[in-house]
């Protein structure tokens, strides 16, 4: 005698057995058989949220907690970049050891970019005097100069100018006839 209303089939679809006391998976919520309600047995996709485990660093044998919904993979490969005692990642972060000394700046360098004013190791973003407001030997000059000698060139410039406007203006006087009766 068959009950086809009653239980409900196996969510896996290699499975897709009538049970009729069907389980519900707690991760994914899916409907399982009593041979495939475990996580690993139907490739459960949510078993990380629930699936409390502490994962082990394969490098240096350190357990690695992992927050509570966070994919384990990625703290382990967080602990290796970060924190891991062993040789190769130890290695791997020694390549980029070089710190840029300016302030808020976090960039490593594989090469060392030193200020020849202030003897300051920097990333390339800062490596210029200007970039990270040197306070080394002497004061950092820009293309066009120091802020004086800006000032200097203006004026001379402007005082050019108008000595030409002048020199001019007594050239075209001197030019025009004149319809004045009193010139």
């Amino acid at each position: 005698m068959e009950f086809p209303d009653l239980g409900a089939h196996c969510s896996e679809p290699s499975c897709q057995r009538l049970d009729f006391l069907p389980l519900k998976c707690d991760a994914c919520s899916g409907i399982f058989c009593a041979d495939h309600v475990a996580y690993a047995q139907h490739h459960c996709g949510s078993a990380y949220q629930k699936d409390i485990q502490v994962p082990v660093c394969p490098l240096c044998n350190v357990p690695v907690p992992v927050a509570r919904g966070e994919p384990p993979d990625r703290a382990v490969g967080e602990h290796i970049d970060r924190d891991c005692r062993s040789d190769p990642a130890q290695q791997k972060r020694k390549i980029f050891t070089n710190k840029c000394e300016r302030a808020g700046c976090r960039q490593r360098e594989m090469m060392k970019l030193t200020c020849e004013r202030c003897d300051r190791n920097f990333c390339i973003k800062h490596r210029h005097p200007l970039d990270h407001d040197c306070a080394g030997k002497g004061h950092p000059t820009s293309l066009a100069g120091s802020q004086e000698e800006e000032d200097l060139a203006l004026a001379q410039a402007l005082s050019a100018s108008e000595a030409e406007y002048r020199r001019q203006q007594a050239q075209s006087r001197s030019l025009k006839p004149s319809n004045c009766s009193l010139c």
